[in-house]
C-alpha cells in the first residue's frame, strides 16, 4: 500500500471528500476509489489492484475497457456521435438488423438506461392491451413480483416492495398488481380473476438485487404458459441476467422461454455507454406510432457501433459457455467452505451470492470490507447477502485465487 498517486491527479481521500461535499447522497459506496480498469481488474489512484466481483452490476461482462468495444467507440466518436431520431443515421439500421437476428425478434426499440427500457416495455404492454387485446380505456393491469428491482422511475417504484425504493415517493401509479415471486399459482389466481384486464406480467428470471434469487425449475415456463392462456404479454427483464451472465445468452433460455417482450441493458455496451433495448415482434412493437415514445439518444450512432461490438464479443469469446462452466466450478468451491456464518451459496453462471448469518455484529458489509482489504471488490445487497459477479473473461486460475481470498476472509472472522 502507498499514498503516492499512480493514476490520475486526485487521491482516494480527496475523491471521497469531493463526492461527499458536492454529490447527492443517494449511494453508500464501499470506501474504495477506482481510477483504472482492465479485464477483471480495477486499480485505485494509488495503484492498488483489485479483482472486480461486481462488474458494475453485470454491465462489464466483457471485461473492463474491452479493446474491441473501445476501438468501436473511438472510431465512431471520431466520425459521428449524435443525430437524434429526427433523421436517419447510417448505423442504426445495421445495428437493428444485427440485434434482432441475434435474439430472434422482428424489431427493436433502442433506449439508454435499463430503467428507460423497462418503462418502454410497460408502455408497450399497456398500448398493446388497449389496441390489440381490447382492454377498456384506463383499465389495464400490469403484474409484478414481490422483491423485484426494475429501476428507479416513479412507475417502477410504484411496483416495488422495498421501502428504500418507494418510501416518500407517492402517490403511486395505479394499475399494478404485486404477487409473490417463484409462485406460479399466485399468477394463475390473479389471471383467473382479472385476466381480461391484464396487459403484461414482468419478471426477472433471477432476482438480482433481491439477492440472486433463483426460482424453482419450471417456474418461468409455467408463468409463460399462463400468460399465453390468458392472452397476456410475458415480459422478461434481462437487464442484469442477460448477455451470458447466467451461463446462457439469456436466463430465460434455461427453460426455453421466449419472452413476448425482452428487456436488455447493462452489458449491451460492455460498460462503455448507457445502452438498452426492448425487443418484440411486429404485432406488439408496431402499436407505438411516431411521436408516442422515444429518446434523443436512443439508437444514436455511437451507441449502435458500441452495442454491436459488445454483442460480437459475447459470441466470439464464447462467454455464455465460459460463464456456465466457471459458475459451476465457483459454486462448488464456495460450497466447500465450512463456516458458521455461511448459510447458502446460490446462483447460475457467474451471477452468485453467499447468504450469511450475521454473527457477533458482523454483517455482509463487514465481510465486503475485509474482502476489499485483500484485493477483492464486491457489494452486499441487504444486510446478509454478498453478491459475487466477476467479468465473464475471468480465468479458472484467477477464480481459484479469488476463492482463496474469500476462504481467508471467512477463516479470520
Amino acid at each position: 500500500m502507498t499514498d503516492e498517486l499512480v493514476y490520475g491527479t486526485v487521491s482516494s481521500q480527496e475523491a471521497i471528500e469531493l463526492e461527499e461535499r458536492y454529490g447527492a447522497h443517494n449511494y453508500h459506496p464501499l470506501p474504495v476509489v477506482l481510477a483504472k480498469g482492465d479485464g477483471v481488474f480495477l486499480w485505485d489512484p494509488e495503484g492498488n489492484r483489485y479483482y472486480d466481483f461486481l462488474s458494475a452490476y453485470s454491465a462489464v461482462n466483457q471485461g473492463h475497457c474491452n479493446k474491441k468495444i473501445v476501438d468501436a467507440l473511438i472510431e465512431q466518436a471520431q466520425t459521428l456521435c449524435l443525430t437524434s431520431r429526427a433523421f436517419f443515421n447510417n448505423k442504426l439500421g445495421d445495428y437493428e438488423k444485427y440485434i434482432t437476428e441475434y435474439f430472434g425478434y422482428d424489431m427493436v426499440l433502442p433506449m439508454n438506461s435499463g430503467a428507460e427500457a423497462v418503462e418502454t416495455a410497460l408502455k408497450l404492454a399497456r398500448k398493446w392491451g388497449y389496441k390489440v387485446k381490447g382492454i377498456a380505456p384506463d383499465s389495464a393491469l400490469l403484474i409484478f413480483c414481490e422483491g423485484n428491482f426494475h429501476g428507479r422511475t416513479l412507475a417502477v417504484v410504484s411496483a416495488s416492495t422495498d421501502p428504500d425504493c418507494y418510501d416518500g415517493f407517492g402517490p403511486f401509479m395505479p394499475g399494478i398488481v404485486k404477487i409473490p415471486y417463484n409462485e406460479s399459482a399466485a399468477l394463475n389466481e390473479v389471471l383467473e380473476k382479472h385476466g381480461k384486464n391484464v396487459a403484461g406480467f414482468i419478471v426477472e428470471p433471477i432476482q438480482g438485487e433481491a439477492g440472486v434469487n433463483v426460482p424453482d425449475e419450471g417456474y418461468l415456463k409455467n408463468c409463460y404458459d399462463l400468460c399465453k392462456k390468458h392472452n397476456v404479454l410475458f415480459i422478461a427483464d434481462e437487464v442484469q441476467t442477460g448477455l451470458a451472465r447466467t451461463g446462457k445468452l439469456l436466463a430465460c433460455d434455461y427453460e426455453n422461454v421466449r419472452p413476448d417482450i425482452l428487456i436488455l441493458g447493462k452489458a449491451l455496451s460492455g460498460g462503455v455507454l448507457p445502452i438498452s433495448a426492448v425487443l418484440a415482434d411486429k404485432d406488439i412493437m408496431l402499436v407505438i406510432k411516431p411521436g408516442q415514445h422515444g429518446s434523443t439518444f436512443g439508437g444514436f450512432p455511437l451507441a449502435c457501433s458500441v452495442a454491436k461490438a459488445a454483442l460480437e464479443v459475447i459470441k466470439e469469446e464464447n462467454l455464455s459457455e465460459k460463464s456456465y462452466k466457471l459458475g459451476q466450478f465457483f459454486r462448488n468451491e464456495l460450497r466447500k467452505l465450512n463456516h458458521p456464518m455461511i448459510k447458502v451459496v446460490r446462483g447460475r453462471g457467474l451471477l452468485n451470492a453467499i447468504i450469511v448469518e450475521p454473527k457477533d455484529g458482523v454483517e455482509a458489509w463487514d465481510v465486503c470490507l475485509k474482502l476489499k482489504e485483500k484485493g477483492l471488490l464486491c457489494k452486499p445487497t441487504h444486510r446478509h447477502i454478498i453478491r459475487l459477479a466477476p467479468p465473464l473473461v475471468i480465468t479458472e486460475e484467477q477464480l481459484m485465487e479469488c476463492v482463496e481470498i474469500i476462504k481467508s476472509v471467512f477463516a479470520e472472522l
